[in-house]
């Protein structure tokens, strides 16, 4: 199997706690990471409010 995936530096944890350890690594490993934000839509150019009164309508 090769080497373990998990290995304990410091103190002499219980079966009980390195199984909750290895459930918590399991479930962060299992979620589907975030999709990405969509990208944001590039900005029109409107044209400039022009009134019905303007010389150019």
């Amino acid at each position: 199997m090769g080497e373990p995936v998990v290995r304990v530096v410091r103190g002499a944890p219980d079966e009980t706690e390195l199984a909750a350890l290895v459930a918590v690594l399991a479930a962060v490993g299992a979620q589907p990471s975030a999709p990405e934000p969509p990208k944001p839509a590039r900005p029109r150019r409107r044209p400039r409010f022009r009134p019905a009164t303007s010389w150019r309508s």
